[in-house]
């Protein structure tokens, strides 16, 4: 396919990369022109802007940081909008289900069709091709760009209506979200008692505490102290935000979602939007008193 693609970030450019060794046309763009310029050694073709991307290609995807980035990119001044050939601009990013609605209505003035296609698993997922790939959009439109959205990981039709796989991503990245936070609590809690948390982590994933913050996080980032998963802090921040957001715009009752939204604000306040989000036990330690992990996995009190 001839697939233009807009956002090389992070979770972009490996995205991009598959697709151009998987066969597939590139057409690329970034406000950052090193990592456009990555690409095109690969293969791609550059562009000069959003609007130029769409000029060239019917179907755009975008991989984009923020609610207010994907509104432009698709709708703004140069925007995708404007192009003269595209038919479909596929969203890879996460901006709740009335952004996506909104960009849906605008785009559908141009007759481009809006498919909602956040994607789950990380910088590895999307480098390594095993991406949980949300999509919702008109069946025939989703059906047409779904050899390209295969190449990334495996894709899940959600349903039509727009905003559907918005809503199915921010159910799973509050889990995450969740799930991270609950087992800081945890292992912060044998810390203090005197365990060893590289052995509470092999228990807890041998039994039923098993969740992605102990299996994946966990031993990767926060036992080593290296703390760089490779989701920034920011962006969990506004995931989270935004399912709160899908929760009260659906009347739900929240508690546990209000928790966990009240601890993450502590942890962009006191670790910034940059750092990577495994450090979110650090504000759980402080408060407690120990540091969990190290270079030889060791445990000690403060």
């Amino acid at each position: 396919m001839e697939i233009g693609f807009i956002g090389l970030g992070n979770m972009g450019f490996p995205m991009a990369r598959r697709l151009i060794e998987a066969g597939h046309q590139l057409t690329v763009f970034d406000t950052r022109k090193e990592a456009a310029d990555k690409l095109v050694a690969l293969g791609a073709e550059a562009a000069s802007s959003p609007k130029d991307v769409a000029d060239r290609c019917e179907t755009v995807l975008a991989s984009l940081p923020s609610l207010q980035a994907s509104l432009e990119v698709a709708t703004g001044p140069g925007g995708v909008i404007e192009g003269k050939r595209v038919k479909r601009f596929v969203d890879l990013s996460t901006v709740g289900s009335q952004m996506a609605s909104k960009i849906q209505g605008l785009l559908a003035e141009r007759n481009i069709v809006q498919i909602d296609s956040p994607v789950s698993g990380g910088v590895g997922g999307a480098e390594k091709g095993t991406l949980a790939v949300m999509v919702s959009g008109p069946r025939a439109d989703c059906e047409a760009v779904k050899p390209a959205l295969g190449v990334i990981g495996k894709v899940f039709f959600i349903g039509e209506k727009p905003g559907s796989a918005q809503t199915m991503k921010l159910a799973n990245n509050f889990l995450s979200a969740t799930a991270m936070l609950a087992t800081s609590e945890a292992v912060v809690m044998g810390v203090k008692a005197g365990l060893d948390p590289s052995v509470m982590i092999d228990v807890i994933n041998a039994g039923s505490g098993l969740n992605t913050a102990s299996r994946d996080k966990f031993p990767r980032s926060v036992l080593p102290r290296s703390f760089d998963f490779g989701f920034a802090t920011g962006l969990m921040v506004k995931d989270v935000r935004l399912a709160l957001e899908e929760m009260k715009s659906l009347g739900l009752s929240m508690e546990v979602a209000e928790a966990v939204g009240r601890l993450w604000e502590v942890i962009i306040r006191d670790e910034g939007a940059e750092s990577d989000f495994t450090v979110a036990i650090k504000p759980i330690e402080r408060a407690a008193g120990v540091v969990v992990g190290g270079a030889k996995g060791i445990h000690a009190a403060k």
